[in-house]
């Protein structure tokens, strides 16, 4: 692996995803400032990232949210609440 890229982790241990770091950092920036002070179901947090990034992010920004989310879940980042709907915050 390069200094370039990063392989993201899963919260079941699956294999992680080798992404450019720059893309990492950028979705995962707009991904804390989206989750800051709130929760939000999926369609929400990735209705909220289509918005933000449209036009302004060089890939597919579901499946980098999702890989990222996924990521960030793994590293104790985020989080999933017990409420229906499921909802994703930030970890206190």
């Amino acid at each position: 692996m390069n200094k370039d890229s990063i392989v993201t982790l899963h919260p079941h241990g699956k294999t992680g995803r080798k992404i450019a770091k720059i893309k990492y950092e950028q979705m995962k920036s707009v991904m804390l400032t989206v989750l800051k002070d709130t929760e939000l179901t999926h369609n929400e947090l990735f209705t909220a990232l289509e918005q933000l990034l449209q036009g302004k992010f060089d890939g597919n920004i579901g499946w980098y949210g999702e890989t990222l989310k996924l990521d960030l879940e793994a590293r104790g980042i985020l989080e999933r609440t017990d409420k229906k709907p499921q909802k994703y915050k930030l970890k206190e």
